[in-house]
């Protein structure tokens, strides 16, 4: 069951939702939802209550706060509202914890708050583990089920098949419920999966401002980013191994991504200015 605050009327919002667990390699979804309530002052306007859906054994609540004021504070996902946006709309941002339980159920609370708020899209975010250099861009993959969503953000539709986790439950289920989806995947590499990757978080926050079409303010990113490349830097000095992995990732993506391979990809660019000028036009 939700837990509503006083929810006013929303402009046209859109809810981006991300969950820690099995979906968050490297902390890049969550991060980045952390990231967006912090630079959009956003504020706390609902939570599911817990019970029923988290194992707390798995997900141990905490015990916060000062000498005489000290309370627990259980896991469970939250809701908040960000209504000072470069979007000219409100965002629903979704913060929570990949449930234990009844996941049908779980999806299914979250989506009536998106039907009763006029929510018009939903964008779920997630990271992966893949053979990826740290010494390169990180990949973001997005993609979207319906034809006409992958005409208008240039994206093409999903063709992974295997097990999946709460955040491929919910895309599927709003898409079937008539709620425009988009999903965008961060790649993290295997071998510096072991720390939070503020490269990734910057990287997926960089594809949000791509696909909304705004400006996010990126903060502190671009140092922690920095930090960490250094540090996995350091990391693949001190082993051979890594070190070799790592060159043979780089030149492998480096021939991937010659100018005569990439045709495509700058065809597909500039069809996106042309479409764009029309439009403005």
């Amino acid at each position: 069951m939700i837990e509503i605050e006083d929810i006013p009327l929303l402009d046209d919002p859109i809810m981006i939702a991300a969950f820690e667990g099995w979906n968050d390699a490297g902390e890049v979804s969550s991060s980045t939802i952390a990231h967006l309530i912090e630079v959009w002052d956003a504020e706390l306007v609902a939570a599911i209550d817990p019970a029923d859906y988290y194992d707390f054994q798995v997900n141990r609540p905490r015990v916060t706060g000062e000498p005489g004021s000290r309370q627990v504070e259980w896991p469970t996902t939250r809701i908040y509202l960000a209504r000072d946006t470069p979007l000219d709309r409100d965002v629903l941002l979704v913060h929570g914890i990949e449930p234990s339980f009844r996941w049908m159920q779980f999806t299914s609370e979250l989506l009536s708050l998106a039907v009763e708020t006029d929510t018009t899209m939903i964008i779920t975010l997630g990271g992966l583990l893949a053979d990826v250099p740290h010494t390169r861009p990180l990949p973001i993959t997005v993609t979207a089920e319906h034809p006409d969503i992958q005409q208008r953000y240039d994206v093409e539709p999903s063709r992974y098949e295997g097990p999946t986790g709460i955040v491929g439950v919910l895309t599927d289920t709003a898409g079937r419920t008539g709620i425009t989806t988009l999903s965008a995947w961060a790649a993290i590499p295997h071998y510096a999966a072991a720390a939070p990757s503020p490269k990734a978080t910057l990287a997926m926050v960089v594809k949000l401002e791509e696909l909304l079409d705004a400006v996010i303010e990126h903060a502190d990113l671009p140092d922690a980013a920095a930090a960490w490349q250094r540090g996995v830097d350091d990391l693949a000095a001190n082993d051979d191994e890594v070190a070799e992995y790592v060159q043979a990732l780089e030149q492998a993506q480096d021939t991937t991504d010659l100018p005569e391979a990439s045709g495509d990809a700058i065809a597909r660019e500039f069809e996106k200015y042309l479409r764009r000028r029309d439009e403005d036009q």
